[in-house]
């Protein structure tokens, strides 16, 4: 495969995006839903960087730019929503209903998942291909490999922040909403679009209606999530 070119760059590091994060843990409440994701996003970029240490993959540099354009998607809403700036929409479910006493941890974890996934995902990988010079497919490898470590995650969040089996029954509403989200599908999506998007570069309009509908769409899905349950 093509490796994207040696195209200078000002993208942060992994290492300034994992410091945002971790002030983030240190400052938000435990119960705080929007802590509840960044601590599973901390992992999972801490994750990266020791996969990149490491040499696991092929193009680290490539791979330090997707992480890094990935994580200040977050960063970015996180930014709007303490400036009482719009965060995107697929972020505004996560803020609105953050401190909701009828949410449960899992379900902040998968609406955040659902949100940087289905939509900031994509629209990192065309940042990286517009600031490395290159198209998706060279990307192809490092979002695998990154989507690998976030479908590993989610098992390991499940089994955490999963209520206990006396708890969970086939009649609970939780079991119906965690049945109608998957990663692996969110993650195909994401590589749809990222494509659709690079294809569509050259019609800001197109691609500016199609980024506004993605993003609705993908927000809509996390309100879903995030409807409020019985104790």
């Amino acid at each position: 495969m093509a490796h994207c070119e040696q195209v200078p760059t000002a993208v942060r590091t992994v290492d300034s995006v994992l410091t945002r994060m971790r002030a983030l843990d240190g400052a938000l409440s435990d119960r705080d839903g929007v802590a509840v994701f960044n601590r599973v996003y901390l992992a999972v970029t801490e994750a990266v960087d020791r996969h990149i240490d490491s040499g696991r993959f092929a193009d680290a540099r490539a791979a330090i730019a997707l992480d890094v354009r990935f994580a200040e998607r977050f960063l970015d809403a996180v930014d709007a929503a303490a400036e009482d700036r719009r965060p995107p929409a697929c972020w505004r479910p996560v803020f609105q209903f953050r401190r909701h006493p009828g949410v449960r941890p899992l379900q902040f974890a998968l609406a955040g998942i659902n949100a940087h996934i289905g939509h900031d995902l994509a629209l990192a990988v065309v940042d990286t291909c517009r600031t490395l010079g290159c198209e998706p497919v060279d990307l192809e490898d490092e979002f695998d490999r990154v989507g690998d470590l976030l479908v590993s995650l989610e098992e390991r969040i499940r089994d955490e922040l999963m209520p206990g089996p006396d708890l969970l029954q086939i009649a609970d509403p939780l079991t119906h909403l965690l049945g109608s989200w998957s990663l692996d599908r969110a993650r195909d999506a994401a590589w749809a679009a990222a494509r659709a998007l690079w294809a569509l570069r050259r019609l800001p309009d197109v691609a500016g209606e199609f980024t506004e509908r993605l993003d609705a769409a993908v927000g809509f899905a996390g309100r879903m999530l995030l409807t409020p349950l019985p104790d």
